[in-house]
């Protein structure tokens, strides 16, 4: 893949449980770890910690205000700038920021995944490729319950009653729409591999 002065930068979005991070993962390898910064919107949620548990756990994470777009619009335009950046670090039991962050350094391509990214103007506009993962509503509902419970240490009854009270309404709001401005649909019946594949194909031909 040539060289540029410039990071590349590649959004990967779709729906919750659609095959995001599975994507980036096969970026990565495909790429190559030491050409690659990876951010995750996931990590820019707002800190709640001023509000007690209960009240958090309320909150609609599926809307683009629950996220600090500013600082993640931000850390791109600074890694495409050469300057390394700080993620941060989000806890999704106690919807807290956590002290530590991550020290991201700039790389010749930026994968920056997450549901939202193209429903928000300002994200949008920042990349150089927009991805869309297309998954059906089913199979994205059971990875979100696996992955919550396994991952997020939450109960069914809580993943199911945020998936019909958020997730669903906000996805048909703003997820589902912005897929329109994709620059890339891809299907979910193949692998990441394959997704991959084809995403590398088409840096390679935005890069000359």
């Amino acid at each position: 893949m040539p060289l540029r002065l410039r990071p590349f930068t590649v959004a990967i979005a779709g729906g919750s449980g659609s095959g995001k991070t599975s994507l980036t993962r096969a970026l990565v390898e495909a790429i190559g770890g030491d050409r690659c910064a990876v951010l995750d919107h996931d990590s820019y949620y707002r800190d709640l910690s001023h509000l007690p548990l209960v009240q958090r756990a309320e909150v609609n994470f599926d809307h683009p205000e629950s996220l600090e777009n500013g600082l993640l619009a931000e850390h791109l335009q600074r890694l495409r700038e050469g300057h390394a950046v700080d993620r941060p670090h989000y806890d999704f039991a106690t919807h807290t920021r956590l002290p530590a962050c991550t020290r991201v350094a700039p790389r010749s391509i930026v994968l920056c995944e997450g549901i939202l990214l193209l429903a928000v103007p300002e994200l949008r506009s920042a990349f150089d490729l927009r991805v869309y993962v297309d998954t059906p509503a089913d199979v994205r509902a059971l990875r979100r319950v696996q992955r919550d419970i396994v991952e997020r240490g939450r109960t069914v009854q809580s993943v199911v009653h945020q998936y019909l009270q958020s997730v669903r309404p906000m996805h048909e709001r703003f997820v589902e729409p912005a897929r329109s401005t994709a620059d890339l649909v891809l299907g979910w019946q193949h692998s990441p591999a394959e997704w991959a594949s084809t995403v590398v194909d088409l840096v390679r031909g935005r890069l000359g």
